[in-house]
């Protein structure tokens, strides 16, 4: 319906979530980067955050307290926020943990398969079919200090080719694609986490992409 406010689902892991690489916790509310996007559509939409530390695009970490594999999980966000307009998708830094995956192509494959569930997920009646807006995440960063996050090990390597990929996966599936990494750089603390800046950097970032695919499928 013209003029009325749509809806976002912002679908990542501990980045989304708001990890603070100084802290061990979480940002303020209001300087996420999905409350950031938010403020920046200006009431055009509601942004929903999905964001869970440790996710995978398709991979399980059985180490882990919560199931953490994103395929799993995206089916059941999309039936509890439903309708949606536009999906945003920023995972796969956590599928380059040596124990887990390891390879940004593992990745690439699980960001494909979660852009196919959005394409062919059975919305109800009436319910719009939501765009997909793949974001590949901010490279990853040997830190400044000694290691703290150790399952990281080796990953920064692989975390240049992230983009690439996804751009390619971006284009087969008919989905958005933004690269975080041109506009936030990690934490030197950890070489993963943001600090406050280059979190909200990646909503003001995302706005004007968002917009145009909301307007585009309105």
């Amino acid at each position: 319906m013209p003029g009325s406010v749509q809806t976002v689902l912002a679908f990542g892991d501990s980045l989304t979530w708001g990890a603070d690489a100084e802290t061990g916790g979480r940002h303020p509310y209001e300087d996420r980067w999905p409350t950031v996007l938010e403020r920046q559509l200006g009431g055009e939409a509601r942004i929903i955050a999905e964001g869970l530390s440790g996710r995978t695009t398709s991979m399980d970490d059985h180490a882990s307290l919560a199931d953490l594999n994103g395929v799993r999980a995206l089916p059941m966000l999309l039936a509890t926020h439903t309708p949606i307009d536009l999906v945003v998708i920023m995972l796969g830094t956590n599928d380059l943990k040596p124990h887990l995956c390891g390879k940004a192509l593992g990745a690439a494959f699980g960001m494909r398969r979660l852009a196919q569930i959005v394409a062919t997920y059975p919305f109800g009646p009436g319910a719009p079919r939501p765009g997909v807006l793949l974001v590949a995440p901010p490279i990853i960063a040997e830190p400044e200090q000694a290691r703290t996050l150790d399952c990281f090990l080796d990953a920064a390597s692989e975390s240049r080719s992230l983009a690439a990929l996804y751009r390619d996966v971006a284009g087969e599936q008919s989905c958005g694609f933004f690269d975080a990494a041109a506009v936030c750089r990690p934490s030197p603390l950890d070489g993963v986490h943001l600090d406050v800046d280059n979190t909200r950097a990646i909503g003001v970032a995302l706005a004007p992409i968002v917009r145009t695919m909301l307007r585009a499928g309105s």
